[in-house]
This record gives C-alpha cells, sequence and structure tokens, in this order.
C-alpha cells in the first residue's frame, strides 16, 4: 500500500490522526494481534487466579490449618505462574514480531518515497536528518507497537479482571481504592503533553548528531586537509551534549510520572488498609477476604503504574509520526507523461529559472535549438548558468518560466522515467557506488554482457587499470569510489554512460579529472560514441569542444554568442577572450 495512505490526515483531531496510523499500520498484522491478544486474555486471567486463590489459601491453610489443601495450593501456584511465564513470553514475542515487521515495512516504504520524490527536495533538506528519520526515528516506531499495545492490552485487561475480583470480594472497599485513580490519569495526561513536546526536541537533537556524524566521514579528507579535527569534535560534543539533556528531560518527566503514581498509590494503599483493617478488627470481613482483596487491588496498582508509560511511549510515537509526514506528503515527481522514443531534438524557449532559494534567477530569457545528432557544448565563466542547462534537460528542474520542448513535446508534458532512460549525464562530482567496478558501470545498463561492458571500458579509456586492479572487474571501488584516483572514478562514469547507449549525452565537465593524454583518448572515443546522438557539452577547458557543431557562450545567466569555434574567435568576444586566455596559460 503506499505510504501515503497509510499516513493520510482524516480526523480534525491530531491525536485521533496518529492513532489512526498506528492502527493502519497494525492491521495489516492482524493473526499475530489476534494471538496477543489470546495471550494478553490468558496472562490477565491468570493474575485474577492468583489474587482469587489468597482468600481459599488464607482460610484453609493459615486459619484452618489443612496440610491437604497446602499441597493443592502450592501446585496451583506453581502451574499459575509457569503458564503466566509462557503466555508473557509469546506475547511479548508477537507484539515484538509486528513492531519489528511495522519497522521493515514502513523503511521500505519511506526509501521508496524518497526514490520518486524530485531532485528539489534533496536540495532543502540535509542527507543527515533524513537519515535519521529513517533510522532513528523510524526504529522508535518498534517500541511504541509493541510496548504501547502490549501494555495497553495485558496491564489494561489485568486491572479489570483484578478490579472485578476486587469488586467481588468487597465493594465498598474497592470503590474506595479506585479514588485515586482519576488523580493518576491526570498526571499521566498533563505530563504526556509535556513528553511530546520534549520527545520532538529529541528527535531533533538526534538528528543534528547523525547529520554531524554523516558529514564528517563524508567530508573527512576536508576536514583533515584543513586541520579541522578539533573544531568537528567541538562541534559534535556538543551536539551530543545537547541530546544528552534532551534524554535526560525526558527521563525525568518520565520517571516523576512514576513517582506521582507512586505517592497516589500509596494513599490509596494506606486508605485501604486502615479501612480493610477496621473491617476485620470488627470481624465485618474475614482475613482471607481482606488479602485476597489487597492482593488484587496490589496487583491492580502495579499494571496501573506500567499504563503510565503507555502515554510516553505514544507521545514519542506521535513525534516519528509528524517527522516522517515532513517526506511522506511532499509531493513527489509526475510518475505520468508521454513515453516515446526520443531523436534528441532539443528547443529551449524564452526559459527563465530561479532556484527555490535563491534571490537572482541563475537562467534569464534563455533560447536556443539543438538538432538530433548535433554537439553542442556551452561554456562561459563559473556561475554563468551552464550546469543548470544540463540539469533542466534531465528534468531534475522545471523552468520558471518559459519551456523545454523535446522532439517538439513540452518536458513537463514527458514522462521523466521514459526521459531520464534515453539520457545519460556524466558530470565533474563523480559518483559511484561501494560496489564492484562492473557493477558500477553496469549500473547505465543493469542487462549488459560482460562483453559489452569491456567494449564501453575500452572507449573509456578504463580497462587498462582495471585489469591491474587486486581483482579486477570485480574490484570493490569504495564509497564514492574513494580507492580509486579522481581520473580512475572519471573513466568509470564515462564507461557507464558509454553502455548506456543514449539518445542525448550530457557531459559537465567530464574530463576535467583527466590528464591530458587520458583526455584526447576519451575525446576520440567519444567522437565515435557522439555520432547519432544529442550531445550537450559543458566545459572550461576549451580546447575540447573545438570541434563541436554549435558553441553557445554564456554569462550571468543569458547567451552572450552563439556559432563555431572559428565563427566566435573572428567576433572577438567573451569567447575570443576565454580562448586567447587559456591559450596563453598553457603556453607558459
Amino acid at each position: 500500500m503506499e505510504i501515503e495512505k497509510q499516513f493520510k490526515i482524516k480526523f480534525k483531531k491530531q491525536w485521533i490522526d496518529d492513532l489512526a496510523v498506528f492502527w493502519r499500520l497494525i492491521k495489516e498484522h492482524r493473526l499475530r494481534l489476534f494471538l496477543a491478544l489470546l495471550c494478553g486474555f490468558a496472562i490477565s486471567g491468570i493474575n485474577g487466579a492468583i489474587a482469587w486463590s489468597v482468600k481459599p489459601a488464607m482460610d484453609q491453610i493459615f486459619i484452618k490449618k489443612s496440610s491437604e489443601y497446602l499441597y493443592f495450593i502450592t501446585a496451583g501456584v506453581i502451574i499459575l505462574f509457569t503458564l503466566r511465564g509462557i503466555f508473557t513470553f509469546l506475547n511479548n514475542y508477537l507484539m515484538n514480531s509486528i513492531g519489528a515487521k511495522i519497522v521493515k515495512s514502513v523503511r521500505d516504504m519511506v526509501y521508496e518515497k524518497l526514490l520518486k520524490l524530485p531532485f528539489s527536495f534533496f536540495c532543502k533538506d540535509s542527507s543527515g536528518n533524513l537519515i535519521s528519520k529513517i533510522l532513528n526515528d523510524v526504529d522508535l516506531l518498534k517500541s511504541t507497537v509493541s510496548n504501547t499495545i502490549k501494555d495497553f492490552i495485558v496491564e489494561g485487561l489485568t486491572v479489570v479482571v483484578l478490579a472485578a475480583v476486587a469488586f467481588y470480594r468487597r465493594w465498598d472497599l474497592a470503590i474506595l481504592s479506585f479514588v485515586v485513580i482519576p488523580f493518576m490519569i491526570y498526571a499521566m495526561t498533563e505530563l504526556g503533553k509535556k513528553m511530546k513536546q520534549v520527545g520532538m526536541k529529541t528527535r531533533l537533537r538526534i538528528a543534528k548528531v547523525t547529520s554531524l556524524l554523516h558529514e564528517t566521514l563524508h567530508g573527512i579528507k576536508i576536514i583533515k586537509a584543513f586541520t579541522m579535527e578539533k573544531d568537528m569534535k567541538e562541534r559534535y560534543k556538543k551536539a551530543l551534549t545537547e541530546h544528552y539533556r534532551n534524554i535526560m528531560r525526558e527521563v525525568r518527566i518520565e520517571e516523576f510520572t512514576n513517582l506521582l503514581t507512586e505517592v497516589i498509590a500509596g494513599f490509596g494503599v494506606a486508605m485501604i488498609l486502615f479501612y480493610g483493617g477496621w473491617l476485620v478488627v470488627n470481624d465485618k470481613i474475614s482475613s482471607g477476604d481482606f488479602f485476597s482483596f489487597a492482593t488484587a487491588v496490589i496487583l491492580m496498582y502495579t499494571p496501573l503504574k506500567r499504563l503510565s508509560r503507555v502515554n510516553a511511549s505514544f507521545q514519542r510515537g506521535r513525534n516519528v509520526v509528524e517527522r516522517l509526514r515532513e517526506i511522506i506528503f511532499v509531493e513527489h515527481e509526475p510518475e505520468k507523461g508521454i513515453e516515446k522514443e526520443i531523436k534528441g531534438h532539443i528547443v529551449f524557449k524564452n526559459v527563465s529559472f530561479k532556484y527555490p532559494l535563491a534571490k537572482d534567477y541563475a537562467l534569464r530569457n534563455v533560447s536556443f535549438e539543438i538538432k538530433p545528432g548535433e554537439t553542442v557544448a556551452i561554456v562561459g565563466p563559473s556561475g554563468a548558468g551552464k550546469s543548470t542547462i544540463a540539469d533542466l534537460i534531465a528534468g531534475f528542474w522545471y523552468p520558471t518560466e518559459g519551456d523545454i520542448l523535446i522532439d517538439g513535446i513540452s518536458i513537463k508534458e514527458l514522462s521523466l522515467r521514459s526521459l531520464r532512460s534515453q539520457i545519460a549525464v556524466v558530470t565533474q562530482d563523480v559518483i559511484l557506488f561501494n560496489d564492484s567496478v562492473i557493477n558500477n558501470i553496469r549500473f547505465g545498463n543493469i542487462s549488459s554482457t560482460f562483453e559489452e561492458v569491456l567494449s564501453a571500458a575500452k572507449m573509456a579509456d578504463a580497462h587498462d587499470f582495471i585489469v591491474k586492479l587486486p581483482q579486477g572487474y570485480d574490484s570493490l571501488v569504495g564509497e564514492k569510489g574513494v580507492l580509486l584516483s579522481g581520473g580512475q572514478k572519471q573513466r568509470i562514469t564515462i564507461a557507464r554512460a558509454i553502455l548506456r547507449e543514449p539518445k542525448i549525452l550530457i557531459f559537465d565537465e567530464a574530463t576535467a579529472s583527466l590528464d591530458t593524454e587520458s583526455e584526447e583518448k576519451i575525446q576520440r572515443a567519444l567522437e565515435q560514441m557522439r555520432k547519432g546522438r544529442t550531445t550537450v557539452v559543458i566545459a572550461h577547458r576549451l580546447s575540447t569542444i573545438k570541434r563541436a557543431d554549435k558553441i553557445i557562450v554564456m554569462d550571468k545567466g543569458q547567451i552572450i554568442e552563439q556559432g563555431t569555434h572559428e565563427e566566435l574567435l573572428s567576433l572577438g568576444g567573451l569567447y575570443s577572450e576565454l580562448w586567447h586566455l587559456q591559450f596563453t596559460a598553457s603556453s607558459s
């Protein structure tokens, strides 16, 4: 089932909505829940039987001194406690299994949702915070479901059964003992509200800790290069301290709730002892009746105190639901659209674009055309908007104004999955997965044969260094390809793009990490690959794009020049200036 349906908001009151979410998650495991309920009934019945047996034990053993009943009651106690242990084990196992299955299911659904979200979502939220929600927060659902429901069912039923025993033994004493219950409920409710507020802060604090840890692992090279170990240690220590303090606030609230329930229960027991003792002294009831009643009430106060934890646990679970809704109800990328085999005809029509948090436009009124099979280079100084154009073609963003046509169809009407399946992107920011070399290359086409992978690697000038690795094509590259050099990583990503055999190729500084010799080899390979394919090349190194069919020169988000290499040089504009600057630098 789609996760939006599981977490949907339907009721006016937030706590009812959150309760409904838990029920939707649990109802898929109705059989296990039913069996757990049966075990809960059994446990409650056994607790009632233990309280009930106190009267005959007192009357027959301690008053009448019946040795025959002594053996009977001893055997009965052993059987009752054994059965209670068995049913408690089964109840705990079933409820914990339900909790674990829900955690697995929610993590699976949230991960699937993340894959459907637009690229803009990941620019707004840190990866560390997202990881914290999926791992730390979702893990709390297990204890919320297993412990909360288990306590509510078992302890709630136990209270009902023991209350019935207490009423049967002495109704006036039972009413007296229940006087304190409203005070317990009030304390639990008020402190539960406080627990929810503090619990949300705790979730935010652990998210910050997770985010810092993720950033440290991701940027360890920079941290060491800039000798920032001490500063990062202080940041992490501060985040841990804030999380610890919030955890202790939760502990104080929870333990203060237990303290209040203990004190209130103490008043209740004192009243029962006083009035019950007076009844026994005045021969109003027997000692057996009183002790049977007292056992039922004392056994009842224990589950009542445990029920005080239910609200605190439920409030923690509500915080998890609220934080997950921050992901779940984000509108994902459109899944429907026109599916077609494209030829690669790209038209930008008066396209302007502004990033969500930016004040200024990254592109302003950009218009150009790329015909099928053409190679078009986009050049210009940093911040000119070159990479933004590449991202717009791949559908990572939609234009703020204007439109982009692919084969005459607006990119907003095309199926993004269909479009991207016919595009290959190679960026300067190399993305490799912690997997083998062959699987990283096959990421572009998972059904490809080894021979096809081999051919792509050779075209990308990667085969020679791959076969020298310890396990060749089966060698692990490490997280983000950390076990390879920059040039090696780049060549693997180029091989991945070649293997995809796309209709549109996008190279965003794709050869920036390569030496001159490797770059020349790859340029020759790419020239073969570009035949019959629309290719968009973004480059700072202008020597690599001399043979492009058209060069678009950008500055400050606008197109200022278009033409071939020779035409642009003859204009004596920005392109000519950039060319001569690079030529002079390379000659010196």
